[in-house]
């Protein structure tokens, strides 16, 4: 965090790598295998996958950053797709950057991008307030809890 310009975020600090190059502070995404420009929205998302990996025990060979997705014919991407070990998509993380108001339209967003993933669980996030539902697909219910399931509870491997 020191000399990044990055602030504190209310998601648990598992460390990320950081370095200084001729192209500003780049973090290392472990998920991709490569170092990307750190922005406040990669800032959040590498906290957030830290947080899958350490505490919700995601494999990281099972998460998807920036899945591409083709919404109404236009080309998206979602922050983060947690996968079950059969492949299927089983939760949708959506960041923003702390300066970013998680909103209605971030819900809409995400709501959006489950047209294409169909995921029970969906999490919207600044790093600093975070909303997590589970969806039932069949009925349109959305409920409301404190946080998202570990892996191994997310859905059927």
């Amino acid at each position: 965090m020191k000399g990044t310009g990055m602030q504190a975020l209310d998601l648990p600090d598992h460390g990320v790598k950081l370095k200084h190059g001729d192209h500003g502070v780049q973090v290392f995404d472990p998920v991709r295998q490569r170092w990307v420009a750190l922005t406040p929205e990669e800032w959040v998302r590498q906290h957030v996958i830290n947080y899958l990996v350490h505490d919700l025990r995601c494999p990281r060979s099972l998460l998807g950053i920036e899945a591409p997705l083709v919404l109404n014919g236009l080309s998206k991407r979602a922050d983060i797709v947690v996968f079950g070990r059969n492949g299927r998509p089983l939760a949708l993380v959506e960041c923003k950057a702390p300066g970013i108001a998680v909103s209605q339209r971030t819900f809409e967003q995400a709501a959006r991008y489950n047209q294409v993933f169909q995921v029970r669980y969906l999490m919207v996030t600044n790093g600093l307030r975070h909303y997590c539902c589970s969806v039932d697909l069949q009925r349109g219910a959305v409920e409301f809890l404190p946080h998202l399931p570990v892996h191994s509870s997310m859905g059927s491997d």
